[in-house]
């Protein structure tokens, strides 16, 4: 991929989408520890420094992404919990029913759950004040969507459904490791049996993480 030289708004805009559509595509292949500025310059064809211009750091683009994934995937939930959620269920049904969806939505959003989990040790260093005011503001725009998500199919939680919805997201993220364990620990666990009974099933885990959230919040309510 080349480029000429933006000259104008438009072209800068389309820079910086083909900029973030790259390190998308590389998070599909590789974790976020390995991309890097250097490489994201090679695949999309500029120098480091015009890189730059459009985002001040690695950092600052993986952010912008992880708020770009943040929207797609409330988006897509919201489909997810009206056609799986009845309103005629039992509220204890129904708290189940939106953990189990949850943790099936972001099981299959590896790199969403990867990106929030290296948020507050990664993603918001080496950025500017600017930067990462912008990116804070739209996290709370974000978590403001998933309360109301949550509250229309769970009512019930009131004010606590902002707290579910940080639980989800730090719960997933917390997770996001245990996805693709290193080869040494995969052998050992096949090594011996009582070494595997330790062996995490995020997808398992985040279920039932989310179930007893819930429940406890309805129940303390």
């Amino acid at each position: 991929m080349t480029f000429q030289r933006a000259r104008t708004e438009e072209h800068r805009e389309i820079r910086r989408r083909a900029i973030l559509d790259m390190a998308s595509a590389m998070l599909d292949e590789m974790p976020v520890a390995a991309v890097t500025l250097n490489e994201l310059s090679r695949r999309v064809g500029l120098a480091k420094p015009n890189v730059l211009r459009y985002f001040e750091s690695r950092e600052a683009v993986l952010l912008e992404l992880l708020d770009r994934f943040l929207q797609e995937w409330l988006t897509e939930l919201a489909d997810e919990l009206d056609a799986g959620v009845g309103d005629d269920l039992p509220v204890a049904e129904r708290a189940e029913a939106v953990a189990a969806i949850l943790s099936r939505s972001l099981s299959r959003r590896g790199v969403l759950c990867e990106l929030f989990g290296a948020q507050g040790s990664v993603l918001e260093h080496n950025v500017s004040v600017a930067v990462v005011a912008r990116y804070k503001r739209a996290s709370l725009d974000r978590l403001t969507t998933m309360t109301s998500l949550l509250r229309k199919s769970l009512p019930e939680l009131g004010d606590d459904a902002t707290f579910c919805g940080l639980q989800t997201l730090l719960t997933a993220g917390a997770l996001a490791p245990y996805r693709t364990p290193p080869s040494s620990l995969e052998a050992a666990y096949d090594s011996d049996p009582d070494l595997a009974r330790s062996r995490l099933n995020p997808d398992d885990y985040l279920t039932g993480a989310l179930t007893v959230t819930f429940l406890g919040v309805l129940a303390r309510r």
